[in-house]
Parts: C-alpha cells; sequence; structure tokens
C-alpha cells in the first residue's frame, strides 16, 4: 500500500457497492476504525458515503448506520431511492449515486493529491481516468475474493493502486459475520 501523510486525500465510499462486497466476504465494518486506519495512513480532508434511501418505509435499517455515519466524520450524500414493479411484478428499488459521486470527486480533484475510492462499479473507470488527468492517484478498494468478483476488471486497470478488501479488512472489521461455531449464540458477542 502506498499511503503518504502529507497528501491531502479524500474517500469516496459507494455505499450499496461496498455492502456487497463487505457481505461477499462475510465482513462487519467498524466505520469509526476505518476513518481511524486511513486517517493514519494519509491527511483525509473528506469522506463521503453515498447511499440511496428508500423513503416510503416508516423505518429505514440503514437509518442508523446514515445517521451514525453523519454525526461521526463522514459526508452523508443521500437522495431518495425510486421502488418500481419490474416486469415479472416483482417489487424493485433503484437507487443509483454514480453522478453524485463523481460529481463530487471531479469537485474535489483541485484540492487533493489522492482520492480513495471504495467501488468495483466498471461505470468509475472513466471518472477515474479523469481525475487521473488532473494529476490525482486514485486508489480503488474492492475485492476479487468475492465470487463473483466485486471488481471490474477495467476499473483496477485504470486505479493507480488496487488493494483487495479482504487484505485490510482486518484493520477496520468486527467480525466476520459467516464462520460462527456451532452452538455459537448471537448474545455471546
Amino acid at each position: 500500500m502506498r499511503f503518504s501523510t502529507q497528501e491531502r486525500t479524500a474517500l469516496f465510499i459507494d455505499g450499496a457497492n461496498f455492502y456487497a462486497a463487505t457481505r461477499g466476504l462475510g465482513l462487519d465494518i467498524d466505520y469509526r476504525k476505518l476513518l481511524d486506519f486511513f486517517g493514519s495512513k494519509t491527511n483525509i480532508l473528506r469522506a463521503y458515503y453515498y447511499s440511496a434511501l428508500l423513503e416510503t418505509e416508516e423505518y429505514s435499517p440503514l437509518k442508523p448506520l446514515t445517521d451514525w455515519l453523519a454525526y461521526n466524520g463522514y459526508s452523508l450524500v443521500t437522495k431518495p431511492a425510486k421502488e418500481f414493479v419490474d416486469t415479472l411484478g416483482r417489487r424493485r428499488i433503484k437507487g443509483n449515486m454514480d453522478i453524485e459521486l463523481a460529481i463530487d470527486m471531479l469537485e474535489l480533484a483541485p484540492s487533493l493529491n489522492h482520492a480513495i475510492l471504495f467501488s468495483g462499479d466498471s461505470d468509475f473507470r472513466r471518472l477515474v481516468e479523469a481525475v487521473q488527468r488532473k494529476g490525482v492517484r486514485v486508489t480503488v478498494i474492492s475485492s476479487i475474493r468475492t465470487n463473483p468478483p466485486m471488481i471490474a476488471d477495467e476499473l483496477r486497470r485504470q486505479a493507480d493502486q488496487f488493494i483487495d478488501l479482504g487484505d485490510i479488512a482486518k484493520e477496520f472489521s468486527r467480525r466476520q459475520q459467516e464462520g460462527r461455531s456451532r452452538g455459537e449464540r448471537e448474545d455471546e458477542e
């Protein structure tokens, strides 16, 4: 891993993609430890977390996380998710935050030396390329260890540095969600 405490850095976390990668690896992320881990390695100017929220439900399971992030050093970027019924009659939810993330990264690029993108979405390849043309080094954090891999090959190749989430997760995860021994109870944790 190449980081410098002299670099002006921002974290850009694609919430849905990052959640899928952590779930695929069986991880439970401690977002305070994540911020502390990267803060010890580089000069973090901003830490963004992007998430679409379903407003039709009285209670969203994401609400405690997004509230906590907003009060603990993260810049939370949200928008309402859209709910629809697909052609097979199944309820679907759509909430893409790619444009919001791209705009923020491009706007902040003149103030950065390093952007760290937590996503494996191939749609971000052109964004990474554009930010690199502005002289910003880009690290992408995702995983090739999930099945299927969460990182798109073209995004991994475009990044200045790719870090597999599985290689650093022990620094900021609470525990592995899978791998509980038989008979271990939920309340023993």
